[in-house]
């Protein structure tokens, strides 16, 4: 037993086991089936929903994330407002995609259909390194 300066029991301090350094997940892509991060991935996508009390911050958060996942040199809207005018497409002939949001390979943020979840983003990453990754990114190919 061992005491301190004013007579206490001092109890040994448990071992903590160094935890392994972050691997972006750009380096390692989560497998299929997984759970990463509050999102799922099938092996080539990996999705995770954004909530905030305002679109501003849950776009942050949407930031702060992909840096974090070294997708931090892919183009981004410079802010909330610029990304909202990603929500409608200027003419329906012209959409590429069937999606509401901002896209670039190999990211899709989109807005939710539900005019009751406003500030709710919906954040796509895609597995470049998986075989037919731009065609499954462009909705080719499944």
């Amino acid at each position: 037993m061992r005491y301190d300066e004013f007579g206490f029991e001092e109890a040994d301090e448990p071992v903590l086991e160094p935890e392994a350094p972050h691997t972006p997940m750009r380096e390692q892509f989560p497998a299929a089936g997984t759970d990463y991060m509050g999102g799922s991935s099938d092996g080539w996508e990996y999705r995770s929903v954004f909530a905030g009390s305002k679109l501003a911050y849950t776009f942050e958060m949407v930031k702060q994330f992909l840096r974090e996942e070294g997708y931090g040199d892919v183009p981004l809207p410079e802010s909330a407002e610029d990304l909202r005018l990603f929500r409608r497409p200027k003419a329906p002939q012209l959409q590429l995609f069937g999606e509401k949001g901002y896209i670039h390979n190999p990211i899709k943020i989109l807005f939710s259909s539900d005019p009751r979840q406003r500030n709710t983003l919906t954040l796509c990453v895609y597995n470049e390194r998986a075989e037919g990754h731009l065609l499954r990114f462009h909705g080719v190919l499944r």
